[in-house]
């Protein structure tokens, strides 16, 4: 169990912390309350190239990865639809480095046409890569696309087109930048070999003069309830016909959530899965199959994917599948089944919160959703789904007017 401390800034800047002295390293990790979701729908893509720009120098220090470096440490970040999330990893001694790294940028960005221009290319090239120029790169657009008609998720983190990017503006970025990288619209999380009152010290010195900022209220709209099928067929140059389905599901912070996490892993985690067993080794209908759960912060979908055997065609794949969630709706799961399921999440958990950067990023999430200490009970809630809740919840889900059904097919 994680002993977790905590203090506000004056301005805001929420501090969680826990420390670990079985490790010589100390990691911040960054939380910003800004995703894709907060994004503009004629101006999207910009909490992605905001994780680029980031690193591009800011108000006081030009270069943010040399004196990284020079210290020792690594960095990185991330961005999705709900959170902008950087870390910086440094030996304990040379703690002090990353807290000024990470203020000043808090501060300003150092906000300059060539830097602009030159991440905007990055991330136009970034697009052009992974989501036009690779086989099934453009399935997250069409899928999203289908499955939300009001909610921002309706497009992914990169943006719904590159023009969003390419058409960005100095004022734009500014504008952005000032309504959301705040402290106090982050979290910064702290764990490895180092005090909660050094900590605390440092946090004070580096970013306790940094000004609140007018974060508005976000105020999204809400995705109606889907009350009829979708489906779509699309050509394009790719290896193999691949069936895609989606579903509606609960957001975050539900307590059916770690029901559908757990139905997740009994249809498609590990060679003994279901699909697996029953689909890819058994009948031979799929030569990969898989299942999984968005973990959006707002409503969120389930997936299920998979990629025929030859001579199978998609109508019967999806058949397969729709077979296996009625069985998971109606008959009673074996109690072994859902035992070692929940015996693979609580061993993963332990691992995950022996990693002293995995500690800080999860402590980071989980005070944003609700509170930090929640890290300590995630197991519990796992632990406590059980069979009646899954067939319930399964019902309520697996129907064919909550999903998306999407046919890959190569030309």
């Amino acid at each position: 169990m994680l002993t977790i401390n905590r203090h506000t800034l004056d301005n805001g800047l929420r501090i969680v912390h826990s420390e670990d002295n079985s490790t010589q390293m100390v990691a911040l990790n960054i939380l910003y309350n800004v995703g894709a979701r907060d994004e503009h729908p004629e101006h999207t893509g910009f909490a992605h190239l905001f994780e680029h720009l980031m690193f591009g120098g800011s108000v006081n220090i030009p270069d943010y990865d040399t004196p990284v470096q020079n210290a020792g440490g690594e960095n990185n970040a991330w961005t999705n639809n709900d959170i902008t999330n950087y870390y910086i990893t440094l030996p304990c001694g040379n703690a002090d480095t990353g807290f000024w790294l990470e203020s000043d940028r808090m501060l300003s960005l150092d906000f300059n046409e060539k830097s602009l221009e030159v991440q905007k290319h990055v991330v136009t090239e970034e697009f052009k890569q992974r989501n036009l120029n690779q086989p099934y790169g453009d399935v997250s657009h069409i899928i999203r696309d289908m499955a939300y008609k009001t909610h921002p998720y309706r497009w992914p983190t990169i943006g719904k087109e590159i023009s969003h990017i390419t058409n960005a503006t100095m004022d734009d970025v500014k504008d952005f930048f000032y309504r959301f990288y705040a402290p106090n619209n982050a979290i910064l999380s702290v764990s490895g070999n180092i005090t909660f009152e050094e900590t605390v010290r440092l946090a004070e010195k580096w970013f306790g003069d940094i000004p609140r900022r007018d974060i508005r209220e976000r105020n999204l709209p809400m995705e109606e309830q889907q009350t009829e099928e979708r489906r779509l067929t699309v050509e394009r140059n790719v290896p193999v016909d691949t069936l895609y389905m989606a579903f509606h599901m609960c957001n975050r912070r539900d307590s059916r959530y770690h029901t559908f996490d757990i139905m997740s892993d009994i249809l498609c985690n590990g060679r003994s899965s279901r699909l697996i067993q029953r689909l890819v080794i058994g009948k031979k209908i799929f030569s990969s199959v898989d299942a999984y759960i968005s973990g959006s912060i707002d409503n969120g979908l389930f997936h299920i994917t998979g990629k025929p055997c030859d001579g199978i065609s998609l109508e019967e794949a999806e058949q397969a599948v729709w077979e296996e969630l009625e069985k998971l709706k109606h008959e009673p799961i074996n109690p072994r089944e859902l035992e070692k399921v929940k015996n693979r999440y609580e061993s993963e958990q332990i691992f995950s919160n022996i990693n002293y950067l995995s500690v800080a990023t999860n402590m980071a999430f989980f005070e944003l959703i609700g509170k930090a200490e929640d890290i300590n009970s995630e197991v519990d809630r796992y632990r406590s789904v059980t069979a009646e809740e899954i067939a319930a919840t399964a019902k309520e889900c697996f129907v064919r007017t909550n999903c998306n059904t999407l046919y890959y097919k190569r030309k």
